[in-house]
C-alpha cells in the first residue's frame, strides 16, 4: 500500500469509503469549474473511484486522496494525481483539486510537493513534470510557483479546455 505524508497531510489511494466525502467535495461550483468530470450522485462516485483505482493499477493515472489529519480523524482535503502515463506522452503532468474547507492553507503545494517527489522516486528516468492550468486559474499559478514548477509557455486552448493554458515545469533533481 502506497502512503505519502506532507507534514499533517497523508496521500493514499482512494477507497470505497472515500464516496460520501469526495461528493461533498464535488458540491463546491468553483471545483466543478475546474474539473472535466463531474460528480453528482453516489453512482457517479462509485464509477469515479472505480476508475481511479483501474488507470493506478494499470499505470495510466495515479490519483491520491489527500487526507488532513484532524481531532475528529482524517479528513478528505485534497485529490493530487500524475497522469499521462502513456507511451504517446513523454511528460507526465501533475494535476490536483482542493476541496472548499481546505483553500488557503497550503494544502495543494504540500500534497503536489509530495506528489512530485513520489514521481521522481518511483520513476527515475523522469527528466521533468509539467503542471498545466487554464491562464485564468490564478491559484493554481501560484501553487505551481510555490512548488517549484517554472512557468515555460502559453498553450492556445484546445478541447476540452475553453481558454488558453501555461505550462509549468518542474525539472528531476539534479538536473
Amino acid at each position: 500500500m502506497i502512503e505519502l505524508r506532507a507534514s499533517d497531510l497523508t496521500l493514499r489511494r482512494w477507497r470505497d469509503d472515500d464516496v460520501d466525502a469526495l461528493l461533498r467535495a464535488y458540491r463546491d461550483p468553483v471545483l466543478r469549474q475546474w474539473t472535466r468530470t463531474p460528480v453528482d450522485s453516489a453512482d457517479e462516485g462509485r464509477r469515479w473511484l472505480e476508475q481511479t483505482r483501474q488507470d493506478f493499477d494499470d499505470g495510466r493515472r495515479y490519483s491520491f486522496a489527500v487526507l488532513e489529519d484532524h481531532a475528529d480523524g482524517p479528513r478528505l482535503v485534497a485529490n493530487v494525481v500524475l497522469k499521462g502515463m502513456t507511451s504517446q506522452r513523454p511528460v507526465p503532468e501533475v494535476g490536483y483539486w482542493t476541496a472548499s474547507w481546505a483553500r488557503g492553507r497550503g494544502v495543494a503545494p504540500r500534497a503536489v510537493t509530495a506528489l512530485s517527489a513520489w514521481a521522481f522516486d518511483r520513476f527515475p528516468d523522469l527528466t521533468h513534470l509539467d503542471l498545466l492550468h487554464q491562464v485564468d486559474n490564478v491559484a493554481s499559478c501560484r501553487v505551481a510557483q510555490k512548488c517549484g514548477f517554472v512557468y515555460r509557455e502559453t498553450l492556445p486552448a484546445r478541447p476540452p479546455f475553453p481558454r488558453d493554458g501555461h505550462r509549468h515545469v518542474l525539472p528531476a533533481p539534479g538536473r
